[in-house]
């Protein structure tokens, strides 16, 4: 072979190197829209969270507590509402969310008659896919409730729902519009309770209306932080008139026994005051999630 045939043979040789070399590299660009993402560890623990800063805070707390017992954790925050992370969750790219009983029951059968925590932590186990599961619930809850200032509470001896019947004033509720058609609304509230009221459609401004005496009974969510800012008390419901939508870890039942350790004593831990609490530093204190969860399993002897 001449010398001009061997030069050409080798720059054809490395050029079709190169080639092989820089094909592979692009086949592992992340900003391919053509390639698949980095499978994650199997050993990693993924946690995802919905866009809501509460859900977020509990999220940050599994994560750091599972971190703290030796397990290596993915964070996946701020995915969304249900029907955007719930898909992630059944095929195994997340595999624990903190969520709410009742509303999760409903997303997975929205024929269901569970009303009460008990009754519906025991449909949820029932109701959900194979695959996925829920470890122990806490007694935090997100979800509506019937409110009153701790003035009125006390003016009139009120712990519950039960009580509003022996209050000796006009009664006016307060809430979104849709409240008034709602089965936990004014008739609900009547037929279970035997508690009348009167009501207004307070809509956004139903904490300002509460405080302000427009109104003496309102509907707010028990985690609003305004609870402990406002000096609110929410009325114990014992005839489960509300959907009960306690926290709740759902999880991948592959690894459910694996972390129930570390998370049910989270859950253990978590009250109804204490979540309050927790929205109150980041929407008043305005800490970041990290900080606070640091500070709350410190604080509960788990960090």
């Amino acid at each position: 072979m001449s010398t001009a045939h061997k030069k050409s043979a080798v720059l054809a040789a490395t050029l079709a190197a190169a080639a092989l070399v820089l094909s592979g590299c692009a086949s592992e660009n992340p900003l391919d829209p053509g390639t698949d993402p980095a499978p994650v560890d199997p050993t990693t623990i993924v946690i995802g969270s919905q866009a809501y800063y509460s859900n977020e805070i509990i999220a940050e707390i599994y994560a750091q507590a599972l971190e703290g017992a030796g397990f290596v954790v993915d964070r996946q925050f701020s995915i969304g509402q249900r029907d955007a992370y719930i898909p992630s969750i059944e095929s195994g790219e997340i595999t624990l969310f903190p969520e709410y009983s009742g509303n999760l029951l409903q997303f997975f059968d929205d024929t269901t008659t569970a009303r009460s925590p008990e009754d519906v932590h025991a449909a949820l186990l029932d109701a959900l896919p194979e695959g996925l599961t829920v470890l122990d619930q806490s007694t935090a809850s997100d979800q509506d409730s019937y409110t009153v200032t701790a003035a009125f509470a006390a003016e009139h001896g009120l712990t519950t729902i039960a009580d509003l019947a022996n209050v000796d004033v006009v009664l006016t509720l307060g809430g979104p519009p849709e409240l008034a058609e709602r089965p936990y609304g004014p008739n609900g509230l009547a037929d279970v309770y035997g508690v009348e009221v009167g009501f207004s459609a307070t809509g956004d401004t139903t904490v300002e209306d509460l405080v302000a005496g427009t109104v003496n009974v309102a509907n707010v969510y028990t985690a609003d932080p305004r609870i402990q800012t406002e000096e609110l008390v929410v009325l114990e419901d014992p005839e489960a008139l509300f959907l009960a939508s306690n926290v709740v870890p759902l999880v991948s039942a592959d690894i459910a026994d694996e972390i129930a350790a570390v998370i049910n004593p989270v859950s253990a831990a978590l009250t109804p005051e204490g979540l309050v609490a927790l929205n109150v530093e980041s929407t008043v204190d305005q800490r970041s999630p990290a900080e606070i969860a640091t500070a709350w399993l410190s604080a509960n002897g788990l960090g």
